[in-house]
């Protein structure tokens, strides 16, 4: 969290009063706003209208040509869609919402935002500042409440500072590691007039002072992997969020460096490489999990060593010198103390660290390539020993296998989002991804009815490509509401339900470790999906058994406009590998031998 207090950059030293009208021929702060967005490169806005934000709203009518606006049923979809649409395309999403209810309504989607590092702007609604305090109707503490949960947040209690502030918000949402900035916004500071200046040569006091990588450190890292034998590069969505990528291929493949992904930075690599061991933790692989305990040099790369990552964190990597490069020095040693701590952009470090291996003569390289001939060896040895299976027969369709045709059909090129559970780990297992920004999922927070507002964020940002949200039944139940949104604009996503009639991943860690008691995870009372999505005018459609699946998601992937595909699936099929929570990320639990 930011800890800098904003400084008015216009008239820190005035006095006069908050509430003050500057001139009636001036624009009011509604329009002020609007103006700074468009400085800002705005030209999409997902909300929802209330008493607080009325001036805004008008204003808005009024720039309806250069900003548009889509109305959301949800202010949780409005701050998701926002998500969706900075995940996929690197910009920064705006929400917009009422006070009150409309704030709190926006906290789950803002501590999602804050949790996987994406970079949003939320205008909330406030109460006039007569009547702040007060209790007045639909007033809340909004400041107050999302202050844990944000990079930053503003109360603008003068109409002179809302510019400012809003330049400032969008800086410090994209900088350094991204997050959500909140700006909350008295409905007579909206109605207040004043003159807007750009404020571009104001010098802002959290004004980002980026270093370049340290150069020692860069080239103690690189003598650390070419002397290693057994190293592994750790990365996560830090990868992403820098456009790392090509930094990161560049560097593993100058040194045959296996590289293993975090749930988050799935795509930063390409999942099909040679050097690629999947992604690691809970439900990672076993070759990942394995190169990862046996390492003697663990390199983490935009990483926060999460605990579904490290299980028991006492024995994650318990031979591995640790190498923690992250450009939020606050995450570094936060919860793994590194022998060596590189504050930087993930871009700059790998590219430093690719040219400072690239400096070293040839013969140095080849003879560390060498050095690890033997940890290859035994890695292949951990990928045919315990490779992702599961077993495609019988009556009922498998959601593996759910996931495996959406490959094929999608050519592995999809933008893929999901909702959390089991759904969400069978896709990111099975569903091998190429790039970045290909992958968008709840990670941190962990949050169901994700899936299907970031997919129309995503859609937003890309019309021209495939969005389809991989959802559950229970999720999907939280935010279905949106595919009127979606239809609304004519953004055409696809929806794909696993449907178990469970929430199924809580069902599964009852049946392991509650012995079966299956306490209050039957949702098989619900809507028939098919005739919800023609209720709300897209098109529905349904897989019951494993030889209706290919045609009908063919069908639905091949529809112009907004589809649901819901694909009953096996009741109780289970998520493998999985470390239990707490424990060592050795101690793996496997499909049953022969299944």
């Amino acid at each position: 969290m930011i800890a800098q207090q904003h400084i008015n950059p216009a008239t820190a030293a005035s006095s006069l009063p908050e509430s003050i009208t500057v001139g009636e021929s001036l624009p009011r702060g509604a329009e002020i706003l609007i103006e700074a967005l468009l400085h800002e490169g705005v030209d999409s806005i997902f909300g929802y209208p209330g008493g607080a934000v009325l001036h805004i709203y008008d204003e808005l009518w009024r720039y309806r040509d250069s900003i548009t606006h889509y109305l959301v049923r949800h202010e949780q979809g409005a701050v998701h869609m926002a998500e969706g649409y900075a995940r996929s395309s690197g910009r920064v999403g705006v929400a917009l919402v009422t006070s009150g209810p409309g704030a709190t309504n926006a906290v789950t989607g803002i501590a999602n935002a804050y949790m996987d590092s994406t970079p949003i702007v939320v205008i909330t609604g406030q109460v006039p500042l007569p009547l702040i305090g007060t209790d007045a109707f639909q007033e809340v503490d909004t400041v107050g409440i999302t202050r844990p949960c944000v990079k930053h947040n503003y109360l603008v209690r003068d109409v002179r500072d809302l510019a400012g502030v809003v330049h400032e918000a969008f800086f410090l949402a994209r900088s350094g590691r991204p997050g959500p900035v909140v700006i909350d916004i008295p409905k007579d500071v909206s109605a207040a007039r004043s003159s807007y200046s750009r404020l571009s040569h104001i010098a802002f006091p959290c004004r980002e002072k980026r270093t370049k990588p340290d150069p020692r450190a860069i080239s103690r890292a690189a003598d650390a992997c070419m002397r290693s034998e057994r190293p592994v590069l750790y990365v996560g969505g830090g990868i992403v969020n820098s456009g790392a990528a090509d930094e990161l291929l560049a560097f593993a493949e100058s040194l045959r460096l296996p590289v293993t992904p975090t749930l988050m930075g799935l795509g930063g690599f390409p999942s099909a490489h040679p050097l690629c061991l999947g992604m690691l933790g809970m439900h990672g692989t076993y070759a990942a999990n394995m190169a990862v305990a046996e390492s003697d040099l663990l390199v983490a790369v935009g990483v926060r060593f999460d605990d579904r990552v490290t299980g028991k964190l006492a024995t994650f990597a318990p031979h591995a010198r640790v190498i923690h490069i992250d450009i939020d020095p606050a995450n570094i040693g936060k919860n793994v103390a590194p022998a060596l701590a590189i504050a930087a952009d993930a871009r700059e470090a790998l590219a430093a660290l690719r040219e400072e291996v690239g400096a070293r003569a040839s013969a140095e390289t080849g003879a560390s390539i060498a050095r690890r001939e033997l940890w290859w060896e035994r890695i292949r040895a951990w990928q045919r020993e315990q490779p992702l299976r599961f077993d495609g027969s019988g009556e009922h369709i498998k959601p593996q296998t759910v996931i495996r045709e959406l490959h094929r059909l999608t050519e592995g090129r999809a933008i893929i989002t999901t909702d959390v559970g089991q759904h969400q780990m069978w896709a990111a297992q099975f569903y091998p991804f190429t790039r970045p920004r290909q992958w968008i999922t709840s990670g941190g927070l962990g949050t169901m009815g994700f899936g299907l507002p970031a997919a129309i964020g995503a859609q937003l940002a890309f019309r021209d490509q495939l969005v389809v949200a991989v959802v559950g039944d229970g999720g999907f139940q939280m935010t279905n509401q949106e595919l009127a949104t979606a239809v609304q604009y004519e953004l055409p996503v696809k929806v794909l339900i696993m449907n178990n009639g469970y929430l199924g991943m809580v069902r599964q860690w009852q049946e392991m470790f509650y012995e079966r008691a299956y306490s209050e995870v039957d949702i098989s009372v619900a809507p028939d999906f098919v005739k919800l999505a023609e209720a709300y005018g897209a098109r529905g459609l349904r897989a019951a058994r494993p030889e209706e699946l290919p045609s009908v998601l063919a069908d639905g992937l091949a529809h112009k406009g907004v589809a649901v595909i819901d694909v009953l699936v096996s009741k109780e099929e289970n998520v493998f590998p999985i470390v239990p929570a707490g424990s060592n990320s050795r101690d793996m639990i496997f499909q049953s031998e022969g299944v």
